[in-house]
């Protein structure tokens, strides 16, 4: 199709603006532009055509310094959506695409799905100038953005992909745990769905159905996501309270009161999703930890004194048979905010002794003074405690790990 050197300037031109002020912050400043192509310049434009293509190898630099993450933290609900129109003009345009490009796109279109014009405007369907395809209200707004564009007809093969879509969608509905849905693979599938789409990725029937997917996944991955962040920082009150800074391990690593005061939720739900799904998934186990940790139970969840067994009174004359121990009882008897300070007093201990063992004379260093008595250690014990490969994941490395927890286990009882 036969473009107009200056409309498509015109629409370049808002690229380049939207891009100049996403990247002050980055540069401390307002971006310098080459000459003969600022605002005044475009305006008293002779040469379009020349301009034009001097103004699409600044862009093609722009895209490079402009990741996908700083456009999603860029697009709010103050952006005004003839910019983003615009971004989408200026991508599906480009004769060569990259996956940067995808993600931009899939960015920008899933932002004007979440921001019509008028309230509910794609909630009715409407059909094809020849009657016979329905065409949803998103879709034929798309094609009047992109009528300027050459579409290819999209394969077969696109075509019944794209089928998928609808149950995937019901997929993610039905998630009612963070874990569930990180878990089921739909992010991979998805992602690898749009990667193999390739060029027919950018045809405005493609977009028209990817972008209701990706709203009703970001609408339920940040409820749940929330929601698991929620009851961690509850959960981590609790244990703060009652003098506990440890909440749990992940990944080998203890997550304290502190991480948890850290945690930026809004922050990371605006990061690429396939760039923070580790960081998701950590949050993820962490939560898995704290509600299925042995010996613990739920952090907002008390026992009521009242509800206790009250001791039975001992007749003076006849002897009472003492119950047998049951530990599944005992167990049920142990908060989780007693476990996590238990646990955080056993790390104390272990840093003691290490400290002791690294820095007393090789010959007394298996006798260590604790606060009541004296606590002796095996050879073995000594020499795990002056490790220096503990943090490798190795037999020898696990070894030692367990023998640094028996120490401070026998201190403590």
């Amino acid at each position: 199709m036969a473009e107009d050197p200056k409309w498509e300037l015109a629409i370049l031109s808002t690229v380049q603006g939207f891009y100049e002020k996403l990247l002050q912050e980055a540069v401390g400043g307002e971006v310098p532009v080459p000459a003969g192509l600022e605002a005044v310049s475009l305006q008293d434009d002779r040469d379009a055509s020349g301009t034009l293509a001097y103004m699409r190898r600044w862009l093609c630099l722009l895209d490079m310094a402009t990741t996908p993450a700083m456009l999603r933290h860029a697009f709010t609900d103050e952006t005004d959506p003839e910019i983003a129109e615009a971004m989408l003009r200026y991508f599906v345009r480009k004769d060569v695409h990259t996956e940067a490009d995808r993600d931009k796109t899939d960015i920008i279109v899933t932002f004007l799905y979440r921001h019509p014009r008028v309230p509910g405007q794609w909630d009715q369907r409407g059909y094809g100038l020849d009657g016979s395809l329905p065409l949803s209200p998103f879709e034929i707004a798309l094609i009047e953005i992109l009528a300027d564009s050459d579409q290819l007809p999209l394969p077969e093969e696109h075509v019944q992909v794209l089928r998928r879509f609808d149950s995937f969608e019901e997929q993610v509905l039905h998630f009612r745990d963070l874990n569930a849905l990180l878990e089921s693979g739909i992010i991979q599938t998805v992602r690898q769905i749009k990667q193999n789409m390739e060029d027919s990725f950018f045809n405005p029937g493609v977009l028209a159905t990817i972008a209701p997917y990706n709203a009703t996944f970001g609408a339920k991955f940040d409820e749940l996501f929330r929601e698991a962040t929620q009851q961690i920082k509850t959960f981590a009150g609790d244990l703060e309270e009652k003098g506990g800074t440890i909440l749990g391990s992940v990944d080998g690593v203890d997550v304290t009161v502190d991480h948890v005061k850290a945690m930026d939720e809004e922050s990371l739900l605006k990061l690429d999703y396939g760039q923070a799904l580790d960081k998701f998934r950590r949050v993820s186990k962490l939560k898995q930890t704290l509600e299925h940790a042995p010996l613990t139970k739920r952090g907002n969840q008390k026992t009521d004194p009242a509800s206790r067994p009250k001791p039975v009174a001992k007749a003076a004359s006849v002897p009472v048979a003492k119950p047998a121990f049951n530990l599944n009882t005992a167990r049920k008897g142990v908060t989780a905010q007693q476990v996590a300070s238990e646990e955080t007093k056993l790390l104390k201990v272990e840093e003691s002794v290490r400290i002791f063992v690294r820095v007393a004379d090789p010959k007394f260093r298996q006798v260590v003074p604790m606060r009541f008595f004296n606590l002796t250690l095996t050879p073995a014990e000594a020499d795990a405690y002056s490790a220096e490969y503990l943090e490798e994941k190795s037999l020898r490395a696990g070894v030692a790990r367990v023998l640094l927890r028996l120490v401070a286990v026998t201190a403590r009882i």
